[in-house]
């Protein structure tokens, strides 16, 4: 599968993370996109100056990487995460 560079493939990614327990925030600074543990919060902080095609990517390897537990997911968000974990990104 292609993982498709647009605004709705972000918010796709976005509500998986959710579902994981994550917090997305948007944030403007001279960083990479990335996650942290910080008190026992799992926040996603993205660069808000990236472009579309980084973040979806820095998203996207971060759900690949975490593991989830596919119980909480609904149907459509359980095809789009198998679908992603087959996908290829580099």
């Amino acid at each position: 599968m292609v993982l498709s560079l647009t605004k709705h493939t972000l918010e796709k990614l976005e509500l998986l993370l959710l579902a994981m327990g994550y917090k997305v925030r948007y944030e403007k600074g001279s960083f990479k996109t990335g996650s942290c543990l910080l008190e026992h919060n799992k926040i996603v902080v993205v660069n808000k100056f990236s472009n579309l095609e980084v973040k979806i990517y820095a998203l996207a390897m971060l759900v690949k990487q975490s593991g989830l537990n596919e119980v909480n997911l609904h149907e459509k968000q359980k095809q789009f995460y198998q679908s992603l974990m087959q996908t290829e990104l580099f």
